[in-house]
């Protein structure tokens, strides 16, 4: 599955760098790039693009204004933005237009792959996008996330996460098939927004755990296999009401 993307900035850097980061995204195709967001418009006019990466203050026509008459258009979510912007004072009414994301400059390609991964997930529960061998594939798009390892992207199936482990500027990614977690560079907080809500339970500030496999708890202990995970203080109000529900 392929997400069709066009990248719009005024600034050729940055333009540059965008461009790039989506052409190194594996389930990322760009289709446009362009420096003037009328020219977008056009475009996007005569051509199927599911995904828009721009900025927000441009000349002539601004990213705001162009998502306001992209979301005019009713086009069922067809269609999505993500912004890409240095000023933060935006954050509000970027989601007044319903965009997908918001990306602060400068932003890492870490950051950059939440929030395109955050476009996969979504495209793949609207059904949006057709998958080009799911024939012969036993994921659908939401069974799996990416993750930067070394330098390549690792494509990591949901359901064999036992649990996340914060370390130090890395987190370790412990799997059910794997004797030795993956070690990617980034933070809790992005694999929080990464993983489905309905299927993993941030529980400490250094630990993240699949509910699918949690075997028993104890107290304030959750037991995943010879893992003993504490429920962190803040986290106990939530847990608390997750065992309710698993008790019942």
């Amino acid at each position: 599955m392929k997400i069709s993307c066009v990248a719009i900035d005024d600034e050729p850097l940055a333009l540059e760098l965008l461009s790039k980061f989506i052409r190194q995204t594996p389930f990322l195709k760009l289709v446009g790039g362009f420096s003037n967001a009328i020219e977008a418009l056009s475009y996007i006019n005569q051509h199927e693009v599911n995904l828009i990466f721009m900025d927000i203050q441009m000349p002539d026509l601004s990213g705001m204004e162009l998502a306001r008459i992209l979301d005019g258009k009713k086009n069922s979510g067809t269609t999505r933005v993500i912004f890409c912007t240095a000023y933060h004072q935006f954050a509000l009414e970027g989601y007044k237009v319903e965009a997908l994301d918001y990306l602060l400059k400068p932003y890492s390609y870490e950051d950059f792959l939440t929030a395109a991964t955050k476009a996969y997930q979504y495209f793949g529960k609207m059904g949006t996008l057709v998958q080009a061998s799911s024939a012969t594939s036993s994921s659908t798009p939401s069974d799996y996330i990416f993750l930067k390892v070394e330098y390549q992207l690792v494509k990591v199936i949901l359901k064999d996460i036992s649990h996340i482990e914060a370390y130090k500027d890395y987190v370790k990614v412990h799997l059910k098939s794997k004797n030795h977690p993956l070690l990617s560079l980034t933070s809790m907080k992005n694999m929080e927004e990464l993983l489905p809500k309905d299927r993993f339970m941030r529980v400490h500030r250094s630990f993240i755990v699949s509910l699918d496999h949690i075997e028993s708890i104890s107290k304030n202990v959750i037991h995943i296999g010879t893992q003993q995970i504490a429920v962190g203080d803040l986290y106990k109000e939530q847990f608390t009401e997750f065992v309710s529900r698993w008790t019942n």
